[in-house]
């Protein structure tokens, strides 16, 4: 394989576990003014995702590092282009990771309401950002011949752009409550399925709305026939038909299936998106491609000898996490004792 497409292909990865793992803990955020009823509930979320958020972050860390040395030009284009709406992205990402520090700093209920809605907040608005984001790249952004962006930030909404994000909070969320179900007990639990259930619904229609809108764009504005963008866009299909009907008597399975449909989604980005790494509207010619984005090929081949070393060290790392917290978490009230005796024997 042309050493191109394979990290066109590796980066394609690195997005796909980025939304695989990120998107359940963004969900589980996003949940939190919702589910819990008490201070104790809310603990189990945060406990659920505690040991693995950051750990999660690796993703997006090694995507960015990978596009920046494999496709300078790409990476350059989409930072300049995407440069107010990444600055607001990495506002939210740090205040999310001070909701985490600081929530647990002070014992009083409103300090650790507003912390809770922060982390909510920003964990619905990063994954807005990242679905307008990501869209942009099939959709298309005014580039001149030398790849440059030309347009202004409003360039980067339209109808299709706008529906990913919101389509992307619906898959998180849905996803995040999937993996509640993994981790609650008791009423906690049956509350969370509950949940799970009920956003099975928007999940399903905004995530199949999506998956068939996208490889409408890439037919119509990537110049792409319907095979492949629609092979992973029916295998997502059938995962988020699976999973809205799975939630309702296996969770596991029903975790594993909004797994796959996020999963889905990614691919059938990027394979809609190939051989262009952006596409440039409306001059389709400025678009930048695979070739034309690449680094040389020595620069490719010392970062394929890299990741081989590397990745399945982090595949094994985070696997062992996973592992390690992969026990339920209770959230009921501690058993309350006998009452003390009072002694009516007088002290020796």
């Amino acid at each position: 394989m042309d050493l191109q497409i394979l990290w066109f292909c590796l980066i394609a990865v690195f997005w796909s576990g980025y939304f695989l793992l990120e998107g359940f803990d963004f969900g589980v955020g996003m949940l939190l003014p919702f589910v819990p009823r008490d201070e104790r509930e809310r603990g189990v979320m945060f406990q659920s995702i505690g040991p693995v958020w950051d750990g999660n972050e690796v993703w997006l860390v090694v995507a960015g590092a990978a596009t920046f040395a494999a496709f300078p030009a790409w990476y350059g284009t989409m930072f300049s282009g995407f440069y107010i709406a990444f600055l607001l992205l990495l506002f939210l990402l740090i205040v999310r990771v001070v909701s985490f520090e600081w929530r647990s700093k002070n014992d009083s209920p409103r300090w650790r309401r507003t912390w809770m809605w922060v982390n909510a907040i920003a964990s619905a608005g990063i994954a807005l950002i990242w679905g307008i984001g990501l869209a942009n790249l099939l959709h298309g952004i005014p580039l001149d011949s030398n790849g440059d962006f030309t347009g202004t930030f409003w360039d980067l909404f339209s109808p299709y752009t706008v529906f990913a994000g919101v389509t992307v909070i619906a898959l998180f969320a849905f996803h995040g409550a999937t993996f509640l179900t993994l981790r609650a007990t008791g009423a906690f639990l049956d509350r969370v399925g509950r949940t799970a259930r009920l956003l099975s619904f928007p999940a399903l229609v905004l995530g199949v709305g999506f998956l068939a809108a996208t490889v409408g764009v890439a037919m119509d504005r990537n110049d792409k026939e319907l095979f492949p963008p629609v092979l992973p866009a029916a295998v997502g299909i059938a995962a988020l038909l699976l999973a809205a009907f799975l939630v309702r008597t296996r969770s596991g399975w029903a975790f594993a299936m909004t797994a796959l449909g996020t999963v889905a989604t990614v691919v059938t980005l990027f394979t809609s998106l190939y051989p262009r790494v952006m596409v440039s509207d409306p001059n389709f010619g400025n678009s930048l491609t695979v070739d034309s984005a690449s680094s040389a090929h020595y620069t490719l081949a010392v970062m394929s000898v890299v990741a081989l070393l590397s990745v399945p060290v982090v595949l094994l790392y985070q696997a062992w996490t996973y592992r390690v917290f992969r026990h339920r978490i209770g959230a009921e009230e501690p058993a309350e004792g006998p009452a003390p005796q009072l002694s009516t024997q007088p002290e020796a």
